[in-house]
């Protein structure tokens, strides 16, 4: 008999979770559904932090709403106990995630003595991009190893996005990528290339601008750094 109740309970289980996870479900298509109202693709939907929202990770970064998708929250929230940004602290497991399974298709400059691994999006013709590229061997010194991502701010449709391409594909990549960022022009080399699949990934990160950095946390920190300073921020995370 004690079998048998135990059995029925755990069917009743079972089909409480199907239940559950099938409402879930339903509350995630509804939310995808009305995002792509807004021309937003969702990656993601997780609980947020705060009672009674949705956190969703979308194609052009992280945004908040209600779990019926009617409210829709674009901006920054902070956590005031914790005094933490929240979108920051959501925002960093999911970076990690994203650069781990592309860390394949970056331009590298080791640093002989590594300590750390830094991410940069970037583009040739940005000027602060440039300054950090002029300044490689004072973060390679520094034992923090660069690893550039591709990020053509005028889109895919722009003459960066096109030379891009051509520097992924050419067999020096870094030697095309020193000239690029020289203000040299690039010989034409076309493959199959990484460059709109790491834009897009950028834009699901809420980039918008060159350089962005990715510290090893996953914090996004957008802007130019000299080698001291980003070397203070990756010895305090």
């Amino acid at each position: 008999m004690n079998k048998f109740v135990s059995a029925l309970c755990s069917l009743g289980f079972i089909a409480a979770a199907s239940a559950q996870s099938s409402d879930i479900d339903a509350q995630h298509n509804q939310v995808k559904q009305q995002f792509a109202m807004l021309n937003l693709s969702v990656n993601a939907i997780s609980e947020a932090p705060l009672d009674g929202l949705l956190q969703v990770f979308t194609n052009k970064g992280l945004f908040f709403t209600s779990k019926d998708g009617q409210y829709f929250i674009e901006g920054n929230i902070y956590d005031l106990t914790n005094k933490v940004l929240v979108n920051d602290e959501q925002m960093r497991p999911y970076i990690q995630q994203q650069v781990a399974a592309n860390k394949s298709g970056t331009i590298e400059y080791k640093a002989k003595k590594e300590k750390y691994v830094i991410n940069v999006f970037t583009d040739p013709s940005c000027g602060y991009c440039r300054k950090l590229h002029n300044e490689m061997k004072d973060y390679n010194d520094a034992g923090i190893t660069v690893r550039y991502m591709a990020f053509p701010r005028g889109g895919l449709t722009s003459e960066t996005y096109l030379q891009m391409q051509h520097i992924w594909c050419t067999k020096d990549s870094r030697g095309a990528m020193n000239a690029a960022k020289d203000g040299k022009n690039v010989k034409p080399a076309m493959c199959n290339n990484p460059v709109k699949t790491q834009y897009e990934l950028g834009q699901s990160f809420g980039i918008n601008g060159t350089p962005a950095i990715i510290l090893p946390s996953g914090r996004l920190i957008p802007g130019y750094q000299p080698a001291k300073a980003l070397l203070a921020q990756l010895q305090a995370e």
